[in-house]
């Protein structure tokens, strides 16, 4: 494994559904919680042999093809962008579970063999029956648990819109994070035109390139590693950027996302900010920050308007069901009147 190194993560033993109510899940720092998983049949299975989590694995094979990442042995296994930004250094495809399982025990620990990564499939549609055999003993509200499968790999610097429990199953995984105001000192890659849906950093945090990218420096200096073993999880808050690299001939890793609704995205409104405020004449951009200061970001926003009746305050209403529905379809009238003038 390259030598990378950091600020240790906060580690917390012993961790029940209470205490992570209560103290981690409204931080907003990584925390590892070590043999947060221990008991889980798939965790035992994994530390007898690759073979054995790839049995338990394949008792629970639903028929559904999973997404499938391959990529040339050169690229070391970081899933990346190609040199020229046209495009990617891997393959797309999808596969049988029984398919995936057999190539990377075919595979296993040979020099030279290509990356393989299947990810982010829903265990109810793949896997059914895991979570029953495999339970989280924590409140992640609504989230659904995700497997991931693959042999050594890297997933680049990236952050997630929701908060994040990621549950090391079989190999290792080491996880470096950087909090969110560090994303200038990243160099966020493009905005829409991305490995996984959103950004990731351009920088190679294994071969950084201090010339081209001179401010990762001070990014560096603020990196926080852990390296987790089978059994481990870690707690990622959201929007907190992390590189996370899958060590071994056979890796399996179930997260759960939770907390952030799809219809309450911030990225689209960020996208939809750079076309409608970003090239305006400075003045106007500072006229309309005192918009986003007043109805977002501001201390007093959440009452920006309390002078109106309850009835008419429309889309400034508190969150409900209700407000999104209007919000959404405010948004597309005026996207589609804009299109068509």
């Amino acid at each position: 494994m390259t030598d990378v190194t950091g600020l240790p993560v906060i580690e917390i033993d012993a961790v029940t559904s209470a205490r992570f109510e209560a103290e981690i899940a409204p931080a907003y720092h990584p925390v590892v919680m070590r043999g947060l998983a221990a008991d889980w049949p798939a965790v035992r299975a994994a530390r007898t042999s690759d073979r054995a989590i790839a049995d338990h694995l394949l008792s629970f094979e639903g028929g559904r093809p999973s997404d499938v990442m391959a990529a040339a042995p050169e690229v070391g296994g970081r899933f990346f962008y190609r040199d020229d930004l046209r495009g990617f250094n891997f393959e797309r495809g999808k596969v049988s579970l029984s398919t995936l399982v057999g190539q990377l025990l075919a595979i296993g620990s040979t020099p030279g063999s290509p990356a393989i990564y299947a990810g982010a499939a829903a265990a109810a549609d793949h896997l059914p029956g895991w979570t029953a055999a495999n339970p989280l003993p924590l409140a992640t509200p609504d989230a659904v648990p995700r497997v991931w499968i693959g042999n050594a790999s890297r997933v680049s610097t990236h952050y997630d819109e929701a908060r994040n429990v990621a549950v090391v199953v079989a190999g290792r995984r080491r996880f470096c994070l950087f909090p969110p105001d560090e994303i200038a000192n990243l160099y966020p890659g493009p905005l829409d035109q991305t490995i996984a849906g959103r950004p990731v950093s351009m920088v190679d945090l294994e071969a950084p390139d201090l010339d081209r990218y001179p401010r990762f420096a001070a990014a560096r200096a603020r990196m926080q590693v852990a390296v987790l073993e089978p059994g481990d999880a870690i707690f990622i808050p959201s929007l907190w950027w992390h590189d996370v690299k899958a060590i071994g001939a056979f890796n399996v890793l179930v997260n759960y996302w939770w907390g952030q609704a799809d219809a309450a995205s911030p990225f689209p409104a960020l996208v939809h900010a750079i076309m409608a405020i970003r090239d305006m004449p400075p003045d106007e951009r500072a006229a309309v920050r005192g918009w986003f200061d007043h109805y977002v970001f501001g201390d007093d926003a959440l009452s920006a308007a309390d002078h109106l009746p309850t009835h008419g305050r429309g889309i400034l209403a508190p969150p409900s069901p209700e407000r999104t529905e209007r919000i959404r379809s405010y948004l597309i009238g005026e996207l589609s009147r804009a299109r068509d003038k």
